[in-house]
């Protein structure tokens, strides 16, 4: 069983989950494209292989009727589990620690190995967040969890492990310090003005254009201002929702093509770059406040996060975020050019 401790000098906690130093690295990069990616063995994740994985949890039919389309199953070496309790121990004067009680889960998101979701169509894609929402919606009844993390890890250098397209679910019994922290921005900002933060960061950068990559009726695609790495992309959606449990069905079939357009459009300017994305939402005790916007974050890696930032907490980045949303406004303008010539 994993064990969650309190840092004392941050009282940040940490999850400890030794058994997962036996997670195997069953693919690497090929020398080509990360689309004809070949296995070193047998996929567990490929159709034919669903016994090679633990229990499953969720599944989307496909159109036959037959086979699925979107699978979610435990993970098989999960950071959090079931077993224990919440109670905290006191391990010396200033040492705390508590049982890691929690849920982690994967999200198979298509039958082919190597259809990345750059790549996907929007049915496909709107697939995907249906089981995203199915779950998150399943899992906040437990009392035991106080926040739900979605996110999805591609390529070597965003830590994923196997090369079939996935995405994670982690569940937690305390909201993450990061979180605290950004509540605590947002909160004294919804004191001082009676608004939410999120809503008007996004009125904010409409107004300012510059770093807007692609509107919608629905949603809003821009490079944050204060960009972490270059080319950091948030999805914000225009209706003021806390959680991501609370989107409709409506906005979710919406959400699909925008969150597909714009992983293309990384895909094809910056040549499949490793990424990480993380669907941002409320603490399931906070998700009826108005102070908080559900959104996507989508990091890429091209570029080590090193010493300092790891040391300070302060990122680099390379490219200002006028620069970089200026090249994907670009390529999203030659798509539609392009569609209807």
């Amino acid at each position: 069983m994993s064990i969650i401790r309190q840092d004392p000098t941050t009282r940040e906690w940490v999850i400890i989950a030794a058994e997962r130093m036996r997670r195997p690295h069953e693919y690497n990069h090929p020398d080509e494209t990360r689309l004809r990616a070949v296995a070193n063995g047998p996929c567990p994740f490929c159709p034919g292989h669903e016994a090679s994985t633990p229990e499953e949890v969720f599944r989307l039919p496909d159109s036959s009727g037959t086979g699925w389309a979107v699978r979610v199953t435990s993970n098989k070496f999960p950071a959090l589990g079931d077993g224990g309790g919440l109670e905290r121990r006191e391990t010396g004067p200033l040492f705390r620690e508590m049982d890691g009680v929690g849920t982690h889960e994967v999200i198979i998101e298509t039958p082919a190995h190597d259809r990345t979701l750059a790549i996907m169509t929007d049915h496909e894609v709107a697939d995907i967040l249906t089981a995203y929402q199915a779950r998150y919606r399943a899992l906040r009844k437990d009392p035991r969890l106080k926040y739900i993390m979605i996110f999805k890890n591609h390529g070597e250098a965003a830590g994923t492990s196997l090369a079939h397209p996935h995405s994670q679910l982690v569940a937690t019994p305390v909201p993450p310090m990061l979180l605290r922290r950004k509540y605590d921005v947002a909160v004294a900002h919804y004191d001082d003005t009676g608004r939410c933060l999120y809503r008007d960061i996004a009125d904010e950068e409409r107004q300012a254009k510059s770093r807007v990559v692609l509107e919608t009726d629905r949603f809003l695609v821009f490079h944050p201002f204060a960009s972490r790495v270059a080319f950091e992309t948030w999805i914000m959606p225009k209706r003021h929702q806390p959680s991501f449990g609370q989107v409709s069905e409506e906005d979710l079939h919406e959400l699909a093509p925008v969150l597909r357009r714009t992983l293309r459009a990384l895909y094809d300017r910056l040549d499949d770059p490793d990424f990480n994305y993380i669907i941002h939402s409320a603490p399931i005790e906070d998700e009826n406040k108005a102070y908080y916007l559900w959104h996507i974050q989508i990091l890429p890696r091209l570029s080590t996060i090193a010493g300092f930032e790891l040391g300070s907490g302060i990122f680099i980045s390379t490219m200002l975020p006028e620069q970089s949303a200026s090249v994907i406004r670009e390529h999203h303008q030659a798509s539609v050019d392009g569609a209807s010539t």
